[in-house]
């Protein structure tokens, strides 16, 4: 029996050997259309596992059905596109960020604060959450009675992801202890207590995120200029036109100034080259 087969047989109501290449093609085609993500020949038997449940669920029996159906029915299509995104991510990754973050960028946005003037950051592709807490902990200090008062200012950090099982866990702002660990013992002693065993975000800090469901490669409803853009290693799973194209738009959302965040392994390329300068590892500054 081959792989296809011996999955289905574990899948009630996903008829054996109706996994082909064709499929594979399809779906792949789909999601990059939808959401970007580049599907590699190699991620045909991780499509199918995911998807085959979908299958199921669906009452189509076949994958050739299903695609049929994905093809024509938006929300069916966005669980596809949940199902096969990649949402891995831990506190106070690549931490050189945080530490520039703190370092350069955090004191103008608190005197901006001070006076009155908005301050807005973005953590584009926040999935479950970490990164956006990470950031919202380092905004605000190890101060906590400093830290209360930047909350109480004008500034929001939006957090926003494709997939909405992430953005449950994001919003909960609930973690195992141990994934905190790489979190500074001071932001962690100011930012966080501890639940029904788990480790929570203080309300002062989640006070200062709106969540959202938002398709990078969509429309953007949002009026406001960032200051602040983190988008890290999100776009690894995109070729480079859709890499370059998101790269510019971010840069175009970027005031004079901002600072706009990307994953180790990834660089700007293409028409934003003309609108950022290099600041640091993987760290962009809008020109003025």
């Amino acid at each position: 029996m081959n792989i296809a087969a011996a999955l289905s047989s574990e899948m009630p109501g996903v008829s054996p050997g109706v996994y082909g290449a064709h499929d594979f093609r399809a779906i792949a085609e789909i999601v990059h259309d939808t959401a970007g993500i580049v599907l590699p020949a190699g991620k045909s038997m991780l499509v199918y596992s995911r998807i085959a449940p979908l299958v199921r669920e669906s009452g189509c029996g076949t994958f050739s059905d299903y695609v049929t159906l994905i093809r024509n029915d938006a929300v069916e299509r966005n669980r596809t596109v949940f199902a096969l995104t990649t949402n891995h991510t831990y506190f106070y990754r690549e931490a050189h960020h945080f530490e520039h973050f703190a370092a350069t960028v955090r004191p103008t946005l608190l005197s901006r604060l001070e006076a009155n003037i908005p301050v807005r950051i973005w953590s584009a592709g926040c999935s479950s959450g970490e990164e956006t807490w990470s950031l919202v902990m380092t905004l605000l200090g190890e101060d906590r009675v400093a830290g209360r008062h930047i909350a109480q200012r004008d500034g929001r950090v939006l957090a926003s992801d494709i997939a909405p099982h992430a953005l449950i866990k994001a919003r909960a702002a609930r973690y195992d202890d141990d994934g905190l660990r790489k979190v500074p013992e001071g932001l962690r002693r100011a930012w966080t207590h501890e639940v029904d065993g788990q480790v929570e975000i203080a309300a002062e800090a989640r006070s200062v995120v709106r969540f959202r469901s938002l398709n990078l490669l969509g429309d953007w409803p949002m009026a406001a200029q960032f200051d602040v853009i983190f988008c890290r290693n999100v776009m690894i799973y995109f070729d480079t036109p859709t890499k370059e194209r998101l790269i510019a738009r971010f840069a175009a959302r970027l005031a004079p100034g901002g600072h706009l965040y990307i994953g180790h392994s990834e660089r700007v390329t293409g028409p934003a080259t003309g609108l950022l300068e290099p600041v640091g590892h993987t760290i962009y500054r809008r020109k003025a």
